[in-house]
């Protein structure tokens, strides 16, 4: 295979990839079994082109801590149908554990090279084009009719049919937009269609009414200030939020829109107003970007020195407080939400109780678990209110409780691992001098809004949300090492390096 067709073929593979997340979207996010089977399928044979491409595996030890406990996760996972509750459960689980191995492998071999600067502005467009779908239904309501379920009272569900996922995932795009509006090795017109694509994105966000969601997205953006300390990444970061506030304070007062309220020709009328509003929101975004953030002083940024594990302290503080805080607002001793903002001024839920009966099933088997998807069967046995409910709500909890100490050990080392290759790849960019921000800082922070929402709710078990943030790792541990092409581009030199010292020594000899 020639260079040329290597390469080609290098680029379709990375295109599914990265298109992947969003065709399944619209297949209820991936949930249920037939999507994911093909989706697994599709992403093992990334795997398998990329082989046949020439395109090799990452060597770094980090690189294998990631991919190879994701592999282990996928193998315990089925390996636990020996003693799951429900065979079918566990083999379901498995088909999720073993789809991410191999998108993981996948895009640690493609997501590389000249396809890497693709990675995130593809991935950004797909978020915009699922919560575009969904806004759709209620911007223009007598065109487009979509389902919508009771429980989600109002709450952005489509395509994903479940609004927190949604909501994280408009969270995952606001935080690529802000990158890359403010990323300086972008042209002019992408960083003005980011910072334009804010608008929908933050209406988005706003009327899942998730906080998790929201609070995940805060998460991204602090990461994202330390990451990329300039003065122009934070001007493009402040009218990201400018533009999201605006989107969702216009959008407020129209419950037609926010929370489907009313008639047919209420939510018309108010759909209407509600999308001239959006397009305004967005042309003025973008403008200002191009005219703006463009001609502001790109210096670096004075953070203290320790600025990266006061955020992650920041972080942690927040996502405990508000757990401890909320554990007082459990839903069997208030009032039940409604689907509206309200939600947004309380921190009740049913998650308390989910994650009670995880750690009790943790406390019957915490070697090896209950077995993976037993967590819904001991949920029936023990729940305190009367809900149904698959998950926990929470990636680590479950985790726990089902796989027990050797599925946890094994998650967090896939974290680590990624951790790691992310801290490599920040020190390539420290090394290469010039203030540079490191190419890997958009996913790094996109990353971190994935990991601050994963103790909140079920994301795992949504293919189209996690094989963003599986994405995303690829290429973080892809940038941490030398491409394959520079590694062959290096051999080469070394051997005409040493030809010529061979021939200048036999010149000598002579």
């Amino acid at each position: 295979m020639t260079r040329g067709w290597r390469r080609g073929v290098l680029f379709a593979a990375g295109a599914a990839l990265l298109a992947g997340p969003t065709a399944l979207a619209f297949f209820s996010g991936g949930y249920f079994q037939g999507p994911r089977v093909w989706a697994g399928a599709a992403a093992w044979a990334c795997v398998v082109v990329a082989l046949v491409a020439g395109a090799t595996p990452p060597r770094g030890r980090d690189a294998w801590l990631a991919i190879g406990g994701l592999g282990l996760v996928a193998g315990w996972t089925l390996l636990s149908i020996l003693w799951a509750p429900l065979a079918g459960n566990a083999y379901g689980a498995g088909q999720i554990a073993v789809l991410y191995a191999g998108a993981l492998l996948a895009a640690t071999m493609i997501l590389r090279g000249p396809v890497l600067p693709w990675v995130e502005p593809v991935l950004a467009a797909g978020t915009v084009i699922v919560v575009g779908y969904g806004l759709a239904g209620r911007l223009l309501p007598g065109l487009l009719h979509f389902a919508r379920s009771i429980s989600a009272e109002g709450r952005l569900e489509q395509p994903l049919t479940y609004w927190n996922a949604m909501g994280e995932l408009a969270a995952l795009g606001f935080v690529l937009c802000a990158r890359l509006a403010g990323d300086d090795t972008r042209p002019r017109w992408l960083r003005s269609l980011a910072a334009a694509a804010i608008a929908p994105l933050g209406l988005g966000l706003y009327i899942t009414f998730s906080r998790g969601a929201l609070f995940a997205c805060v998460a991204g953006l602090l990461a994202l200030v330390v990451l990329a300390p300039r003065r122009r990444q934070l001007a493009a970061l402040l009218l990201a939020v400018a533009a999201g506030v605006v989107a969702s304070v216009a959008v407020a007062p129209f419950k037609g829109v926010s929370s489907l309220s009313g008639g047919l020709s209420t939510r018309e009328s108010q759909g209407a107003i509600v999308l001239v509003l959006v397009v305004v929101i967005a042309v003025a975004a973008g403008v200002a970007q191009h005219l703006l953030i463009a001609r502001v002083d790109d210096r670096g940024l004075a953070l203290p020195r320790r600025a990266p594990l006061i955020v992650t302290g920041l972080i942690a503080v927040g996502l405990t407080l508000a757990i401890v805080v909320g554990s007082h607002e459990s839903s069997g001793t208030s009032a039940v939400l409604s689907g509206g903002a309200t939600r947004l001024t309380s921190l009740q839920s049913n998650r308390y109780d989910y994650w009670s009966v995880a750690l009790r099933a943790f406390g019957t088997a915490p070697f090896h678990g209950i077995g993976a998807g037993g967590w819904s069967v001991d949920w029936l046995r023990w729940r305190s209110v009367t809900e149904g409910a698959q998950d926990a709500h929470s990636l680590e909890l479950q985790t726990l409780a089902e796989l027990g100490v050797v599925g946890a050990a094994l998650l967090l080392s896939v974290l680590a691992g990624i951790g790691l290759a992310a801290r490599r790849s920040l020190r390539l960019a420290t090394a290469s001098g010039a203030g540079r921000v490191a190419v890997t800082a958009g996913p790094i922070a996109a990353l971190v809004t994935y990991l601050a929402h994963s103790p909140l709710d079920w994301d795992w078990q949504m293919p189209a949300v996690t094989l963003i943030a599986t994405a995303l790792a690829g290429a973080v541990i892809a940038a941490a090492e030398p491409a394959a092409d520079d590694a062959q581009s290096a051999s080469a030199m070394r051997g005409a390096s040493r030809r010529k010292i061979h021939t200048a020594n036999a010149h000598t000899a002579a």
